[in-house]
């Protein structure tokens, strides 16, 4: 079949509608509220003009245990500086681990270096239980920051568990990531304990990261322990005398989970601290709540996930990106999870299809560029794999086209929800999303989530319908960021977020609402790079490749084209003496894999004599990215705001390159 954007490809049943998560909450407020509501647009916009309302009827509906009763629900509607239900005292892990039944498993663990293992939930609990303690003797106290460079692992799962479950800050960034990258994140946080591996495997390959590990404890002063898990190779020496090993400390004293006590915390204490792109500097430190992610994890995963002690859910995710969170907040309500620890096209691209069906996943995480890869790679899972558990399948990472929804029913499943979503690292949630209530269209996101009140604003401010406009959201969220660590008067975080629409939140999307709720994301408004759902800053780039021998100066852009294919170029200008040569660009591409990662690796490189600038200095990244995209260069760059204008000739000039690109079999981001 073909189809075009907006086609209406599937419909809920009355069963599925009925018997829902958000069925259910809405028979609630029914009786509880007297409350109803015709469909899910009606109970949104109640949500949004009701806020104090909605987030207590959440609080109470999921039975939020807190040792201290609130006394307000919000103290008053601003951004930023939203304070939630004040005097309550709540723990995450707490709420992450109660639903599970003894006997059912929680965590099915696949590896390219393991053999297959499961854990079921009282194993997980338990671990949990006894890993806290041990930390608990090694001195960390609530509000201690606790660090990871585990992959993605049940290890590293009980960790972050076992971290927030005594009041710690957890942070994690994967394995992959250099020395570097690791330490412009971690040294901003000042930890006290580090969870590290040796190694990893990916694509058959073994990649010692002992070496980096050594960096990594010299580069982190305020490193006080070291719990060290020798993955990839079991008979790894320790890498200091005074690191203990992960089997050392979950045998030393095993603690059963009823005999642990959680450390309840303030609404607005501390959880986890996850990272910007670094467009702008240094990654920013996005620090969330106990309290704003333990409700908005019960709101997503029932409500806009549909999950429940039976559900099975599985996205191919690294500890360095927020779906890894998003995985463990998928324990919320009882069901199991899958992780997957290598490369998902290794040994061949029908890898995590394999998985699916062996574990009879329910819910189907993809990114748009791996169903880009299926295509290409003509993978027709329905003839192969049964599927007959799935229900529904989750886009995220980057905007899907209407090509990809029609492979999706085409060549999984016909009766499949499918839904798009997007928000990110910022609220390590959703802000438009999946409603379990709603068809499915073409291209489009289902709805915007409950609580969120996303509009697209022009640049007046003013709502736009069936327009593309800044995504702005326009009243406060308890899983918006309580602040980016060590940014002490909160101006990198206002600058961040609420510099263009004061009091509101600008989240740097284009975006469109139609007249039936329905969303599109057009992409980044800003220069952030968003590679296969990783969003990489421009600055982190430059950091590492304006340092390799030969370079002057970069630009780099990343192209959403048609098709949902991306083309990243970069640009440098070569010191006097060198040129763009291949000795020069490979050099170039191992320092971005090794201090970066294999996603910050350029689609080709291109030589130029200088990089556009504004005349403070800033390069002209957007407005190049616009006019390789098309517009014209009056349109999105001032010629006398320049410092060289002449420069932007160049990239008039490369539309060409482009068109050859998309025209060719460019690589797919």
């Amino acid at each position: 079949m073909t189809i075009q954007e907006g086609d209406l490809l599937w419909t809920p049943s009355p069963a599925l509608v009925q018997t829902s998560q958000l069925a259910r909450f809405m028979d609630w407020l029914r009786e509880h509220r007297s409350l109803d509501f015709a469909d899910y647009a009606a109970l949104w916009q109640w949500s949004v003009d009701f806020v104090e309302d909605f987030w207590e009827a959440l609080w109470q509906y999921f039975e939020i245990d807190s040792s201290a009763p609130y006394t307000s629900v919000l103290n008053e509607r601003v951004m930023p500086g939203a304070v939630w239900f004040p005097g309550a005292r709540v723990n995450f892990a707490k709420h992450m681990l109660r639903k599970g039944q003894r006997g059912r498993p929680a965590i099915h663990h696949r590896s390219e270096i393991r053999l297959p293992t499961t854990l079921n939930w009282e194993d997980l609990r338990d671990q949990v239980a006894t890993l806290a303690e041990a930390m608990r003797r090694m001195g960390i106290r609530p509000g201690d920051r606790v660090v990871s460079t585990l992959p993605n692992t049940p290890e590293a799962v009980v960790a972050l568990l076992a971290t927030t479950a005594i009041g710690a800050v957890w942070s994690a960034c994967s394995p992959d990531f250099g020395a570097r990258s690791i330490l412009e994140r971690f040294q901003q946080i000042e930890p006290r304990l580090l969870f590290a591996v040796d190694g990893y495997r990916f694509g058959g390959k073994d990649y010692d990261r002992r070496g980096e590990l050594a960096q990594l404890v010299e580069g982190l002063p305020t490193l006080e322990h070291l719990v060290f898990l020798p993955d990839l190779d079991p008979a790894a020496p320790r890498p200091t005398p005074r690191a203990r090993l992960w089997s050392e400390v979950m045998s030393e004293r095993a603690l059963r989970h009823e005999d642990f006590h959680y450390e309840d915390v303030e609404f607005s204490h501390p959880l986890w601290i996850l990272y910007s792109s670094g467009t702008t500097g240094l990654p920013k430190a996005i620090t969330h709540s106990h309290g704003g992610m333990t409700l908005e994890t019960h709101k997503v995963i029932a409500f806009h996930a549909n999950q429940t002690p039976d559900s099975c859910l599985f996205f191919y995710t690294t500890t360095g990106w927020m779906m890894f969170n998003f995985m463990v907040m998928g324990l919320c309500q009882g069901g199991r999870i899958v992780l997957y620890d290598g490369n998902p096209l290794a040994p061949d691209v029908e890898r995590l299809w394999q998985l699916a069906a062996e574990h009879r996943v329910t819910m189907f995480g993809a990114s748009p560029t791996f169903v880009q890869m299926m295509m290409k790679a003509g993978v027709r899972p329905a003839q192969k794999y049964d599927l007959s558990a799935l229900q529904s399948v989750l886009l995220g990472g980057a905007p899907a086209s209407p090509e990809t929804f029609e492979w999706f029913y085409r060549e999984v499943k016909q009766d499949l929800w499918l839904t798009s979503q997007s928000g990110g690292t910022d609220v390590c949630s959703a802000f438009v999303g999946a409603s379990p209530t709603l068809p499915v269209y073409a291209g489009e996101i289902q709805t915007r989530l409950l609580g969120v009140d996303a509009h697209a604003l022009d640049d007046d401010g003013q709502p736009l319908i069936d327009s593309v406009g800044e995504l702005v959201i326009r009243k406060p969220m308890p899983s918006m960021p309580l602040y980016f660590w060590g940014d002490t008067d909160h101006r990198r975080y206002r600058e961040s977020y609420f510099d263009v629409y004061p009091g509101q939140w600008r989240h740097g999307d284009f975006f469109k609402v139609n007249r039936r709720g329905g969303c599109y994301i057009y992409g980044r408004s800003d220069s952030t790079l968003n590679r296969a759902g990783v969003r990489i800053g421009t600055a982190e780039i430059y950091r590492i490749v304006e340092n390799v021998e030969g370079v002057q100066d970069s630009l780099v852009v990343n192209l959403d084209l048609p098709g949902g294919k991306f083309f990243m170029p970069m640009f440098v200008v070569a010191k006097p003496g060198h040129a763009l040569d291949a000795a020069m660009q490979a050099r170039i591409t191992r320092a971005l894999r090794t201090q970066g990662s294999p996603r910050h690796v350029p689609d080709r490189f291109y030589a130029i004599d200088a990089v556009p600038y504004t005349l403070t200095g800033k390069k002209l990244e957007v407005p190049v990215r616009k006019i390789l995209l098309g517009a014209a260069p009056e349109k999105v760059a001032s010629r006398d705001a320049m410092m060289n204008p002449a420069a932007l000739q160049y990239f008039v000039d490369f539309k060409g390159e482009v068109a050859r690109w998309l025209e060719g079999d460019g690589r797919l981001g």
